[in-house]
């Protein structure tokens, strides 16, 4: 009998979601021995050309890691389609664009004048700014080329499965492969993980207290049994699918909504905000002023990367053109 085949791939991502499928331990040994690897680039020295020969829809699962943000890795997620059974977005770059998504604030000759010609630890006396193709000495060097627009797997191919994290939550790997295994896979579109909050499976005491400041974490040693956001440390529970066990809140550390938005709801940013509302007592007659409002909102360092880390190429703005150039 044929073993399944999987393929891992990478676009625009850190390693990070390899990582979650070497914390399965001993596991891991029994998928090895399970499947047929047919591509997985970080742990097995197969080429991209072998990948390509294979027949379109040959590979039982393919998982799919990172963010598209240039021709080569939108060119591997159409790849990525065509040669998969069933493709799953894997972490939270794949599904939502992630943190690679952040460079939706800028634009592309922004980014590259930044990192190459403003940035303070970079010499280039010359403004060389790389592009995709260059002729030296008669020899061609072609480079990928950035995108104008950093885009979620969703974006650019249909996707079967979505397994969100930062890296994705071990259970909810275990929970996916044993599935895809046992061709007991649930319907497609279903995104692994809990239909409720970050704050629904956080066990830390909630007491509907508002509050009047909002403090960075380096401000205060948070009590480790009341909620972070009550004690005004900005929490991206409430606007966060659930499925972590809620492990950041768990060890005193803050959600940073890497399992994406809660279901039903389109924005996650736009879902935090509704919360911080209601947190600081803007949904009821309070008696809190106009200018008290507007101090602490500023108190929020970095709005749109704390409420949009991982989301901003789904969200409704999806890019801000220029913010940070």
């Amino acid at each position: 009998m044929n073993k399944p085949r999987l393929a891992i791939i990478p676009g625009a991502n850190c390693a990070g979601c390899d990582y979650s499928l070497l914390d399965l331990g001993e596991k891991v040994i029994e998928v090895l021995i399970a499947v047929d690897i047919a591509y997985w680039p970080t742990a097995a020295d197969l080429k991209l050309e072998d990948l390509e020969k294979l027949p379109d829809g040959s590979i039982d699962l393919v998982l799919f890691e990172g963010a598209v943000n240039n021709d080569e890795t939108e060119e591997m997620a159409k790849l990525a389609r065509r040669k998969a059974k069933n493709l799953i977005a894997f972490g939270a770059c794949a599904c939502f664009g992630g943190i690679p998504g952040l460079a939706n604030v800028a634009s592309k000759d922004g980014i590259l004048r930044k990192a190459y010609i403003k940035s303070l630890s970079t010499v280039n006396q010359q403004g060389t700014i790389p592009c995709k193709l260059t002729r030296l000495d008669g020899i061609e060097l072609t480079i990928p080329e950035f995108l104008e627009t950093v885009k979620s797997l969703d974006q650019v191919v249909n996707v079967d499965y979505y397994l969100p994290g930062c890296p994705p939550p071990l259970k909810l790997v275990a929970e996916a492969l044993t599935a895809a295994l046992s061709g007991k896979l649930p319907p497609k579109g279903t995104v692994f993980g809990s239909m409720k909050s970050v704050c629904d499976d956080c066990k830390r005491i909630r007491e509907d207290k508002k509050i009047m400041e909002i403090k960075r974490y380096h401000q205060l040693i948070p009590d480790p049994e009341r909620c972070l956001f009550e004690q005004g440390i900005i929490c991206m529970g409430p606007a966060t699918r659930g499925g972590c066990d809620a492990v950041c809140p768990t060890v005193n550390v803050p959600c940073r909504g890497c399992m994406g938005p809660t279901p039903g709801s389109q924005d996650q940013g736009a879902r935090m905000l509704s919360a911080l509302s209601s947190v600081i007592g803007l949904e009821v007659e309070t008696g809190v002023s106009d200018e008290e409002v507007r101090k602490l909102i500023l108190q929020v360092k970095d709005p749109l990367g704390t409420f949009y880390r991982y989301s901003l190429p789904k969200s409704i703005m999806r890019r801000v053109w220029g913010v940070r150039e």
